[in-house]
């Protein structure tokens, strides 16, 4: 009988510490009634914004915040961002502030976008209208190619104007160690490299792509590149449909398109287009400034995205048949 006494005596007592435990590690972790700023990375986990919360000393215990997050299913509703928080504050407060949505967004800006196509990303990311959408595509005007992609922190309120000079600041900061050699401009790298951005797929060719384009360039040859094609397919039907084309920058292109009256249609005219397509990136970037010296003229892509070299129409011919069956 005493066992029998004894076991749920020892699992009463173990209960009553679990919850005088929690009782304490959910109280404030100080009396500092200040609010300073706390960051959430994208993709944190409940268990790594715990760990940060009570290393920044605004919780006791991120195993209480933990548990208490997962049930109470609230973890699913904290989103990545900058939020302002005391640790004069309760577990549970500072749950609440953070279930709120941050006083900052991040907002991704991948590779190879048009400069609508960011302003329609910051447009979502940061939860505005089509009027930011506008002052977007107004301040960003002329500056295709130096909206540098990356991973920015902004308030929901933050001007277009002011997030275009991020990340036009950006971009000059990366690009400042880059020498642009004596065949082109500075502006013409930057061009070759949104180019080179739509084209190819991954950095170890995009260098040796960027040699075929100088060489070609170099010849008088025309570049015949479908990217610089879709961009001047896209401004002829943005100027007829305006914002509603916000997803359909890059679409396939038909034959008739071949003919189209565009400085951006490189099967048309020689040279380089007059600006850039589309944000590079660093990889491109580089490449761009750093081609490979190749004696390859012609490229393809088979099926799954794997490049093909040719130095001759003949050779280049050759692997359209055997890659696309064309």
């Amino acid at each position: 009988m005493k066992k029998l006494f004894f076991l749920p005596l020892a699992l009463i007592l173990l209960v009553s510490a679990v919850i005088i435990w929690f009782y304490v590690s959910v109280q404030p972790a100080g009396t500092n009634k200040t609010f300073k700023n706390f960051l959430i990375q994208k993709g944190a986990s409940a268990s790594q914004i715990g760990t940060n919360l009570q290393k920044t000393g605004f919780i006791k215990s991120a195993l209480a915040f933990k548990i208490y997050v997962r049930s109470a299913g609230q973890e699913s509703r904290i989103l990545s961002g900058e939020y302002r928080l005391s640790n004069s504050m309760s577990l549970f407060q500072i749950v609440s502030q953070l279930t709120r949505g941050p006083l900052e967004l991040w907002v991704t800006i991948p590779e190879g976008l048009r400069r609508e196509e960011i302003a329609a990303r910051f447009t979502t990311g940061l939860d505005r209208d089509v009027t930011f959408t506008n002052e977007f595509l107004q301040s960003s005007k002329g500056k295709e190619g130096t909206l540098f992609p990356d991973t920015y922190l902004f308030s929901k309120d933050a001007s277009a104007s002011s997030i275009v000079n991020k990340m036009t600041r950006t971009f000059d900061s990366k690009t400042s160690d880059l020498v642009a050699g004596a065949d082109l401009t500075f502006n013409q790298r930057i061009v070759l490299a949104s180019i080179i951005e739509r084209e190819t797929k991954t950095s170890a060719e995009r260098p040796i792509v960027a040699g075929i384009m100088l060489n070609r360039i170099k010849a008088g040859m025309p570049l015949q590149v479908d990217a610089t094609l879709q961009y001047a397919v896209a401004n002829l039907k943005f100027k007829i449909n305006n914002l509603k084309l916000l997803d359909k920058w890059w679409e396939p292109l038909l034959r008739d398109d071949l003919s189209i009256d565009s400085p951006f249609n490189t099967y048309k005219f020689t040279g380089l287009p007059p600006a850039p397509i589309a944000s590079p990136g660093i990889s491109s970037l580089t490449a761009a400034f750093n081609p490979t010296q190749t004696d390859h003229w012609y490229y393809i892509h088979d099926t799954s995205g794997v490049i093909h070299y040719a130095r001759t129409l003949q050779e280049h011919n050759a692997n359209v048949a055997k890659y696309l069956g064309k």
